[in-house]
This record gives C-alpha cells, structure tokens and sequence, in this order.
C-alpha cells in the first residue's frame, strides 16, 4: 500500500522553454536506463527476496523511483510550456510532437517506445541486486550526460539530485548484496533420522533391508 504526498520530491520550477531539451531529458521518464524501468524492475525483484533487508530496499528504491518519474515528467512538461511551432520543429522536436503533441509520453530520447525488455526479474537475488547496482550506475551516467548538455540552472538542479540519489541508491544495493550473501554463505544445520543398522531388528519400516514380519 502507497500513500501519495501531493508534492515533487525535489521542487521543479522551470522558467525557460527548451523543447530539444526536453526530447533528451524525456528518455529518463520511459528510456532504457529511465526511471519507469528502474521503479519496476525493483518492484518486482522484491518478491524473490529472501532476506526482510533487501525486500525493504527494493520496496523503498522501487517507490523513490515513481517519485523521480514524476519528477522527470514535471521537467519535460515544464521544458515544453508555451512552445511555438517555431521552436518545435527547429529544436528537432517534431516527430515527437505530431504523435503525443506535449503529452508525456514513456519513450527514449531517440523517440523508442518503453519497453519491458528493459528490464529483467531473473529470481536469483544476487543476481537481480547486481542488475540493480549496474542499472543505477547506468541512470548516474545519463543524468551526467544530460548535465553536459544544459546551462539552465533550472534544470540542473532537480537533475543533479537524481544523479546524486542514483550513487545512494547503487551503496544501498551494495548492502543488501551483501546481506543476501551472508544469508547464503552461512552453515544451515539440518537434523536428520538416526538410520537403522543393517541387522537391526527394527520396526520403523524405514530400513529396506529389514523385512517387517506379518502380524497374526
């Protein structure tokens, strides 16, 4: 169960209308390394957690994530408020414009729809927390990437907190990584039945040398 708070979790407040900027940045709301991938491939990997730790680290980042995809799609809305024509096609946001107008749309900056296959729930938990780990160092670059291409403060600053909680998020990973393999490292002690001996004159029925007599 989710409670929803009717505020960003970082405030967006964007002055200046940039549709090329806004094509990029659209590729952390649905692209491969976005943030609609990241909220449900965590989602997901919680279930085949085997420690309460990492199923509350995947519940935890998996819920921060829809809260950067709102944040993400504030950003890309903003970006697009009062554009003309005009700025539309000589920014190269055109071909996304006919299809979805200012509408947000989950799509890579390259105009690829989302995909699931951008995500994997392998059931293995050390190997769904390494995905994990590689999956925010991915999202750290783009933000890094995105960073380069923009001066606008207004920008810069909501992205430079999605970048810096990809870094804490690829650390909590690492714990919980951690944790699962503890978890599977550690010696289980299993009691086992004392077997009958060969001669034994046994009546447990438990050992197939020993032919129980009929009773009369």
């Amino acid at each position: 169960m989710w409670i929803y708070e009717k505020k960003l979790e970082f405030p967006v407040k964007i002055k200046q209308t940039n549709p090329g900027l806004a094509k990029i940045i659209i590729s952390q709301y649905g692209g491969p390394d976005g943030e609609l991938g990241a909220s449900l491939r965590y989602l997901s990997q919680r279930f085949s957690m085997v420690t309460p730790q990492a199923k509350a680290v995947l519940n935890d980042i998996g819920t921060e994530e829809l809260a950067h995809l709102e944040m993400i799609g504030s950003i890309v809305l903003q970006l697009l408020e009062d554009a003309d024509p005009e700025q539309i096609k000589k920014q190269g946001f055109d071909s996304y414009y006919v299809d979805h107008g200012t509408g947000i749309y989950p799509s890579s900056a390259a105009g690829v729809p989302f995909t699931a296959s951008y995500l994997q729930s392998k059931g293995d938990p050390r190997t769904d927390l390494y995905e994990d780990m590689a999956a925010e160092q991915k999202a750290r670059s783009t933000y890094e990437y995105i960073l380069t291409l923009t001066d606008d403060p207004d920008v810069i600053e909501p992205i430079k907190f999605l970048r810096e909680r990809e870094i804490v998020h690829f650390q909590r990973f690492g714990e919980a990584l951690r944790i699962v393999q503890d978890y599977f490292d550690s010696e289980h002690t299993f009691i086992m039945p004392k077997p009958c001996r060969p001669k034994q004159n046994c009546k447990c029925g438990k050992n197939p040398s020993i032919i129980m007599p009929r009773e009369l």
